[in-house]
């Protein structure tokens, strides 16, 4: 059987990551899903609680690094990647360092509010970073959420 290029892999755990984000946005949570993968395998899955849960911290990210932490029995991540839908913000790019995340994959940019405007430098040195994975699928669900409000 022919293994699948990072490309591929990635799409896949994207297309897992938009299933969150949709649950989120059914749920009137702002569309942002999560999922980390240790050694090819979901271990976390997750989207934005922060309406549900009146939380500005419950974010996609945060959620996804709790569940993969106690799933794994410990706070470091090193050989995980998290598949996110749109660009951390500076809150969540400061937990990704602190659990070491081996690498990040994520779909649409946030210009607005993206930890890349304000914090470049905020993650590990040793995270990876692989940004537009199906950023317009990404990006689309956000901007019908945000008309949808309007």
């Amino acid at each position: 059987m022919e293994e699948k290029s990072q490309q591929q892999q990635d799409e896949q755990f994207m297309r897992l990551a938009l299933i969150e984000a949709r649950q989120a946005m059914d749920e009137d949570e702002i569309p942002i899903g999560a999922v980390v993968v240790c050694k090819g395998q979901v271990i976390a899955r997750a989207h934005n609680l922060t309406e549900r849960l009146t939380d500005v911290t419950a974010h996609a990210e945060m959620q996804a690094i709790t569940a993969a932490s106690a799933y794994l029995g410990g706070k470091y991540l090193t050989e995980c990647t998290l598949y996110v839908t749109v660009e951390p913000c500076v809150m969540c790019a400061g937990a990704i360092a602190w659990a070491q995340l081996a690498r990040i994959v994520y779909g649409a940019d946030d210009e607005k509010r993206g930890f890349r405007r304000y914090a470049p430098t905020a993650l590990h040195p040793r995270t990876n970073i692989q940004d537009g994975i199906l950023a317009e699928e990404c990006a689309a669900l956000m901007r019908e959420f945000f008309q949808k409000k309007r």
